[in-house]
């Protein structure tokens, strides 16, 4: 028999009874789809976070989709490649427990910039966790719809506004329409789709994706 007193036996039985019930309302982490949440806050497709992390495209679809277990050394190549910490992988997003009063304030030219080879991407509102919106600047830099190697896609709805030039708006099952500053196109983001500068200067939109 345990020399252990009665009533601290009793206390770790109600601390073991209150750590299950705390266990059983969490909601169990989905690794995969974390990483999708990840990757699309920052605006990018799987082909450049494929570049970025040095994981083959098929392998980061495959943990998106949860139909493989990330490796010791495929966590750590994402969060190089993420700028993100291991905890930030591994934690669910932060949820209100009701409407608060969260704000974000972008000063012009302060955002956060995310070049790729046809766009030069200027992230909004990045102080701000789990938005349902991701609001971004975009120059078009792409000229030609061969610079694309592929289709640009990603989950959500997205809304585009020309701030400045004109540009083609490419989508995979419609023909190409030129759209000019102040015009504006809401589409589904599963769709493809990618912008062609044809003005002087490169185009400038806001695109916002939900």
């Amino acid at each position: 028999m345990s020399d252990e007193p009665h009533f601290l036996r009793e206390e770790r039985v109600e601390i073991s009874r209150a750590d299950a019930n705390s266990e059983a309302a969490v909601e169990p982490l989905q690794l995969g789809k974390r990483v999708r949440e990840i990757r699309l806050s920052q605006n990018l497709t799987l082909e450049e976070a494929s570049k970025r992390t040095g994981l083959a495209r098929s392998t980061l679809s495959k943990i998106e989709n949860e139909q493989i277990s990330p490796t010791f050394s495929a966590v750590n190549k994402l969060v190089k490649g993420l700028g993100i910490d291991i905890p930030q992988l591994f934690s669910q997003p932060k949820r209100s427990a009701a409407a608060g009063g969260r704000r974000d304030i972008t000063r012009t030219g302060t955002g956060t910039p995310h070049p790729t080879p046809t766009y030069e991407h200027e992230m909004l509102a990045t102080q701000l966790t789990s938005k349902k919106m991701i609001p971004y600047r975009t120059t078009v830099r792409a000229r030609s719809f061969e610079e694309y190697p592929e289709w640009v896609r990603h989950d959500g709805e997205e809304f585009l506004y020309v701030l400045k030039g004109s540009l083609l708006f490419y989508t995979e099952f419609y023909e190409p329409i030129e759209l000019f500053e102040g015009d504006s196109a809401y589409y589904d983001c599963e769709m493809g789709h990618s912008l062609v500068s044809t003005s002087e200067a490169d185009a400038e939109v806001i695109w916002v994706t939900a």
